[in-house]
């Protein structure tokens, strides 16, 4: 069987596109494809979901990895837009390398899609990246308010959409479910 890489976008207001481009990185890795993960916006915190990717990292040699590129939310005013559109930045040579040296057969750009809508990445930048993939390599990228541009190259898209959260009702995040 012919291997074709496709480009899946996970969009949309609810709960789940980061989770579910993760369980997908899972699925590779359990197949035994190499898989890389590049958070353009998280950073700092250490989730759950990054002790068992680093854990899987160990168990087989390095096949799957993470890396938390930024610096967070933008809206904390913790960093400037000046320094996360920086972190962005690099976080995008990042993925140029991963594409240009074909690094990986999965590449997971979580939250991509925020740091065009915040600027950070141009929609341009971000769509030369899926003119630069091996026709073999897997491209995911995650986030609200996926552009048209994007939505229209992808082979899927699926939409999160928020019909209810615990969050509206006055509960805080719980850990091991919402990071």
């Amino acid at each position: 069987m012919e291997k074709k890489g496709l480009v899946l976008v996970h969009t949309g207001d609810g709960k789940g596109k980061t989770t579910a481009a993760l369980g997908l990185a899972m699925r590779a890795w359990g197949d035994g494809l190499k898989v890389i993960i590049l958070q353009f916006i998280k950073g700092g915190w250490k989730y759950g979901e990054l002790k068992t990717i680093e854990e899987l990292g160990r168990l087989s040699d390095g096949r799957i990895r993470v890396e938390q590129c930024g610096l967070g939310f933008t809206n904390t005013g913790k960093a400037s837009m000046e320094e996360h559109r920086a972190a962005a930045q690099e976080a995008l040579g990042k993925a140029r390398k991963a594409l240009q040296e074909h690094e990986c057969d999965l590449l997971i750009l979580d939250e991509m899609n925020y740091a065009v809508k915040y600027e950070l990445v141009t929609e341009s930048e971000m769509l030369e990246l899926l003119d630069m993939r091996p026709a073999d390599m897997h491209l995911v990228m995650t986030g609200r308010d996926a552009c048209q541009a994007l939505i229209e190259r992808a082979d899927l898209v699926t939409e999160m959409k928020l019909i209810k959260h615990p969050y509206d009702q006055g509960v805080q995040a719980q850990m091991g479910i919402e990071y």
